[in-house]
């Protein structure tokens, strides 16, 4: 799993490492169903103002699409 979070994307350092944590919590939860494969997540420009409990339903998502479900 690779992040990439710029911080022209998530100015403040804090927002940052908040979508790091869950980003990496989520993906440990799924790693069992993901095929072996190099992930990148990038941060796209709002990311930061999201609350938590969307980017996870994002995370979820997004790890659903790359299994194949």
């Amino acid at each position: 799993l690779g992040l990439a979070i710029s911080a022209k994307a998530v100015p403040l350092a804090t927002r940052r490492n908040r979508i790091k944590r869950l980003a990496r919590e989520s993906f440990r939860a799924c790693r069992a169903e993901l095929p072996a494969a190099d992930i990148v997540l990038q941060a796209r420009a709002g990311a930061g103002a999201a609350e938590s409990a969307e980017l996870r339903a994002t995370l979820e998502r997004l790890w659903r699409r790359v299994a194949g479900d």
